[in-house]
């Protein structure tokens, strides 16, 4: 039975209901007229449902596909412009009791270099994720109770917060760890933790199943209410994901939006971030070996119906794409990227040998963070480091209601512009500092509040002076 407010996952990813969807989507998917219609209704930019969203997906009409697109980029220019937020993903540990077979942290595997962070080695990786101009990072552990307990996450965030060099600092962490206890979501919001994020993977249950046959992983149940016991223990900001290439991809679409109507109806606040990850090669992991990878325009579709269908949310992207596919899923829909990134162990401070190979996963954009700002820069968008939200206390429903209302960038625009001016001063290469001052002299005319605009110019001239961290 179907529920979008059950706490049961059962219930509110219901099998019977999306497979229901995707026959209704698969019945309509020449009907002009009634695509039509939801792309017209779409303008509202109060989004859509599961139903309607994957109709829009399955459109077969070259004239209504163009539409969508041209709807998708300009709904995400209404609430994100050409802002784009930057962050890195640390690895402390690959550690895992899991058996999850897309995955080379398996216990099965045992070439894999296994390693874990020390606090002395966090604090030699976060300087030098400092020393790129990073602020923002995205953690990443596997599942060890022994190795990684509740615990050293926590130990490790404190040292994250810590640390200080010359004008780096983090200003926000954000955690990617397995499906926890209420008690342990308590603890991560108590150490001031961003969002939390937790890949789905599928949520097709059987096939879920068979791709997680051991650990506790395995419960698809207990992983997919997770995002629930995260927000009853006070995390406000969750990140939902799957992984595309291991299920059909039709089924995870429908799947992953209505997990996000269930957290709105449930909870009250909506998915913070959408990740979109495709499956790619690792030590021990061969794509071949599953057969429901999705191709470049069958990507790009799945990011620009998402725009539409949650227009509230943020896109991740991440290194895993390459960038020609990144410029295109910037286009439609994606609003926040990793840059510079490793996903090794202890991949930042000095560089892996192959035979010590740690990594979760072959990165497809391999250039420095610099290169991608530059690159940002030249196709007219505003990296933005802010992480202003957050330590203002503009989360959950408070952060939702002004993204909604169309409010956020009165803020998002100036700070935006103020961290990418505090990385020009500190970190910048000549040409990324020459065409990025170019970028804030022309983005800060776009200030319409006079005040604000002021403020935000004499904060600027400050940063140049030496001064940091200013925010609205």
């Amino acid at each position: 039975m179907y529920n979008v407010k059950s706490m049961k996952a059962e219930e509110f990813i219901s099998h019977e209901e999306i497979l229901e969807t995707m026959k209704f989507a698969e019945e309509n998917k020449n009907n002009k007229e009634l695509i039509d219609s939801i792309i017209e209704r779409a303008h509202d930019c109060k989004g859509l449902s599961h139903r309607e969203a994957l109709l829009l997906l399955d459109c077969d009409l070259e004239e209504e596909n163009k539409k969508i697109f041209e709807l998708a980029m300009e709904i995400k220019q209404k609430f994100y412009g050409n802002r784009i937020v930057m962050f890195a993903p640390l690895y402390l540990s690959n550690y895992c009791i899991n058996g999850c077979t897309y995955c080379p942290y398996h216990y099965k595997n045992k070439h894999i270099s296994r390693k874990k962070l020390t606090q002395e080695d966090i604090v030699k990786e976060v300087t030098a994720l400092q020393d790129m101009g990073h602020k923002r990072l995205a953690l990443e552990a596997g599942e060890d109770p022994v190795n990684n307990p509740i615990e050293y996450i926590l130990e490790c965030i404190q040292t994250i917060y810590d640390i200080k060099h010359k004008n780096g600092a983090i200003r926000r962490v954000n955690v990617n760890i397995a499906a926890t206890t209420i008690e342990n979501y308590r603890k991560l919001k108590e150490a001031g933790i961003g969002t939390y994020i937790l890949f789905q993977e599928t949520y097709h249950k059987e096939h879920y199943e068979e791709l997680h046959p051991t650990g506790p992983k395995h419960n698809w149940a207990y992983h997919t209410e997770a995002m629930d016991r995260a927000m009853q223990g006070g995390i406000d900001d969750v990140g939902l994901g799957v992984l595309f290439g291991l299920n059909l991809y039709r089924y995870d679409f429908t799947g992953i939006l209505m997990h996000a109507e269930h957290l709105e109806a449930a909870l009250g606040v909506g998915p913070h971030t959408i990740s979109v990850p495709r499956l790619r090669s690792a030590d021990d992991i061969n794509p071949d070996d599953f057969s429901n990878g999705i191709d470049d325009d069958t990507f790009e579709k799945i990011v620009a119906v998402l725009r539409v269908a949650v227009p509230y949310t943020g896109i991740i992207i991440s290194t895993r794409e390459s960038k020609t596919c990144r410029e295109r899923a910037l286009r439609v829909g994606v609003s926040q990227i990793s840059g510079g990134s490793s996903t090794s162990v202890g991949g930042y401070a000095e560089k892996e040998a192959k035979e010590d190979n740690s990594a979760q996963f072959d990165v497809s954009d391999n250039r420095t963070l610099d290169e991608i700002m530059l690159w940002l820069l030249d196709l007219g968008y505003i990296p933005s480091f802010c992480t202003a939200c957050y330590r203002e206390g503009r989360t959950g429903d408070r952060f939702m209601q002004l993204v909604k209302a169309g409010q956020i960038s009165n803020c998002c625009h100036p700070n935006a512009l103020m961290t990418l001016k505090e990385y020009l001063e500190d970190y910048a290469s000549e040409d990324t500092k020459e065409k990025g001052e170019e970028v804030i002299k022309k983005e800060i005319e776009n200030i319409t509040n006079p005040k604000v605009k002021e403020l935000c110019k004499e904060r600027l001239e400050k940063i140049a002076k030496g001064e940091r961290d200013f925010r609205f």
